[in-house]
């Protein structure tokens, strides 16, 4: 975990994890579709194996978790996360809601305490999908992080950056960071760099499929006003994806150091509403 007083480092992860299915080639999208719909032995355990390295991010994003149904023997995947990876706040958020069978979220876990957390409603032909916005630091001077799973169809993604653009722009300080299904040249991510002040990324990092990495789908974009330092994606394989981690400098006016955790201070109480 960075230590925010001395260099100003924040570690960020985004990762979709595919509610804990692994898989290693295309075939197995057929032949381990039911594990979508019912729970299977391995999901827990598979889970746990992220629980060592997610502990050492400050603040990670999920896509693609559950909020606890039938598949995941109606255990929240976000808390799971949280309880076990020792992060002293979580939140989940549900995207699509299919009663005991699914509960599509995203989530979040975090070292630090945000001050106020948001529930963005994104435009889209499926309704229910939404975006995270945590909020960090004061009101006065902000870090804004949205945490984002965007839709499959061109059409509905590029409404949906449209609508996080106008959020985006509401911070001097902001990260976006999420499986926005698109690629950086793609016209929707043109069209968002163009309306902010998000970076391109400096070189593509390619997170899928997680065994055959090709393509850029999954993100982590900061405003010009903060640092990258590292980014890469981690050669983790818990799901279709492997995650994506940035090391971050946040400038000396950005407060939030005196959020961070203490060990031993996580409870279940510390859900963040």
């Amino acid at each position: 975990m960075s230590d925010l007083a001395s260099n100003r480092i924040l570690r960020i992860l985004s990762y979709n994890l595919q509610v804990g299915i692994k898989t290693s080639r295309a075939s197995q999208y057929i032949t381990g579709s039911w594990k979508h719909l019912i729970p299977h032995s391995q999901r827990l355990s598979n889970l746990d194996e992220t629980i060592d390295f997610l502990h050492s991010y400050d603040i990670v994003g999920l896509q693609e978790t559950d909020a606890g149904s039938l598949r995941s023997n109606y255990i929240n995947l976000t808390e799971y996360l949280a309880d076990r990876a020792k992060f002293p706040y979580w939140y989940h958020q549900v995207n699509r809601n299919l009663g005991h069978i699914a509960k599509h979220s995203n989530g979040l876990l975090s070292h630090v305490r945000p001050y106020e957390l948001e529930n963005i409603r994104l435009p889209g032909l499926i309704p229910g999908r939404q975006a995270i916005l945590a909020k960090y630091g004061s009101e006065k001077e902000t870090l804004a992080i949205f945490v984002l799973h965007l839709a499959l169809s061109k059409r509905a993604r590029m409404r949906q950056l449209v609508s996080i653009a106008d959020r985006v722009n509401q911070y001097e300080h902001a990260i976006v960071m999420g499986d926005l299904n698109c690629k950086v040249d793609s016209d929707e991510m043109r069209h968002l760099f163009k309306q902010t002040k998000l970076h391109e990324p400096i070189e593509e990092l390619h997170t899928f499929p997680s065994w055959r990495p090709q393509h850029h789908i999954d993100h982590i974009l900061v405003t010009s006003e903060l640092e990258v330092v590292n980014a890469k994606p981690l050669k983790h394989v818990c799901s279709d994806h492997l995650p994506i981690m940035m090391e971050v400098k946040i400038p000396e006016s950005l407060d939030i150091k005196n959020k961070f955790y203490m060990a031993g201070t996580h409870s279940k109480k510390n859900e963040v509403a």
